[in-house]
């Protein structure tokens, strides 16, 4: 029989052809049992996306074997191939590839973290008590902070929400007057909630009244529980109508920090006239002359002096926030309680060890056959 000494190109295509349908099937078939239960779960599903790597692969395969087949013709003739190079294998190279494919696979699904089956933890929670002051004035709608101060504003906001571990938070929204949005509480996915509902239109009298919204996020507070309390007050403090300063100062006194965060440039910028969401134009006073607002960092460094707390500016790019996140962190905690949330059970570790054995065994033996010695060259 006629010895094959070039890759068998249309095998390996058809084999691998079924491999990745079969693979594909496997897959959409765990995908949709799995889906059912809702004790499973991927921690990192976005990187499920690396395995349409996979038929990629599976090209660049067979281009590699087409040139080495016609690398091998070029070499040699067909007459003198088996000589030249003995023992090509098709098989071992298909298999060889096979198993390093999917062991790849396999890895992949590993680092996307598949959890099965739960179970309810309590964690008790540390940290301070926090209330933080959000300035809602038609001001906030300057856009010298693209895309505005109040959207601005709310991802300084939501930032902060973010990096809160224990600490419990409450929100006052100010304009003329103040007014408690959400009181003091742990749950940090109904601050998320309420803060998509604070925008220019949640005070209906205008101004900036700073002092009142100290003055009521310091009466948000139970002195008597222990820990630290600060205020965190966002605003670009223009057309201060109240003692804010004095109003820190008393904040002080009972132990209560004052920061504040200050939104907008000090050139400031024109204060848009908003319409279905679209600007139409810019206020004007009575002399017909355009209102640029412009942020008063002054004051507010101020504010934050009597405070006894920083003052940070927010800004296009950064929000400033983990300065004063910081601060936070070295302030002293005391227990706010505890909750129970969900923990999953880590199952990378089976797919993470059949991926490491097929890719092992893959490197464990070559792509050629191994024929017995050839006592009589050894003899010459």
């Amino acid at each position: 029989m006629k010895q094959k000494t070039t890759y068998r190109l249309g095998i390996a295509a058809a084999v691998v052809v079924v491999a990745e349908l079969f693979g594909a099937l496997l897959v959409l078939a765990g995908w949709w049992v799995l889906g059912r239960e809702r004790a499973f779960r991927f921690e990192h599903p976005e990187l499920l996306w690396a395995l349409l790597i996979g038929p990629l692969l599976m090209l660049l395969f067979l281009l590699d074997m087409g040139w080495r087949n016609r690398a091998l013709h070029r070499f040699a003739q067909d007459a003198t191939l088996p000589r030249m190079v003995p023992g090509t294998s098709t098989t071992r190279v298909l298999l060889r590839f096979l198993l390093l494919r999917f062991g790849l696979a396999f890895l992949v699904v590993a680092m996307a973290g598949p959890q099965f089956g739960s179970h309810p933890e309590e964690v008790k929670s540390e940290g301070i008590d926090l209330v933080v002051a959000i300035d809602v004035s038609n001001s906030m709608e300057c856009q010298d902070l693209r895309p505005s101060r109040m959207e601005a504003a709310r991802r300084v906001m939501a930032q902060l929400i973010d990096r809160l571990r224990g600490d419990r938070l409450g929100i006052v929204v100010f304009a003329g007057d103040a007014y408690v949005q959400l009181p003091i509480t742990t749950d940090r996915s109904a601050a998320k909630l309420f803060l998509g509902s604070v925008n220019t239109n949640s005070v209906s009298t205008q101004g900036t009244a700073i002092g009142a919204a100290i003055e009521l996020a310091q009466r948000s507070f139970d002195m008597e529980t222990p820990g630290s309390k600060a205020i965190i007050v966002i605003t670009d403090g223009e057309n201060h109508e109240d003692d804010a300063e004095g109003a820190a100062r008393d904040a002080a006194a009972a132990g209560i920090v004052v920061h504040t965060v200050g939104m907008g440039t000090p050139e400031g910028g024109p204060l848009p006239i908003i319409r279905n969401g679209q600007v139409s134009g810019f206020r004007k006073d009575e002399q017909g002359n355009t209102v640029v607002s412009r942020l008063n960092e002054g004051m507010l460094q101020r504010i934050a002096a009597q405070g006894k707390g920083d003052y940070v500016r927010a800004g296009s790019g950064s929000t400033g926030i983990q300065e004063l996140v910081d601060d936070l962190r070295s302030m002293d905690t005391s227990e706010k309680g505890s909750y129970v949330y969900t923990a999953h059970e880590d199952q990378f570790q089976y797919p993470l060890g059949l991926g490491i054995v097929m890719i092992l065994l893959a490197l464990s033996f070559g792509e050629r056959r191994h024929r017995g010695l050839n006592w009589s060259t050894l003899r010459a």
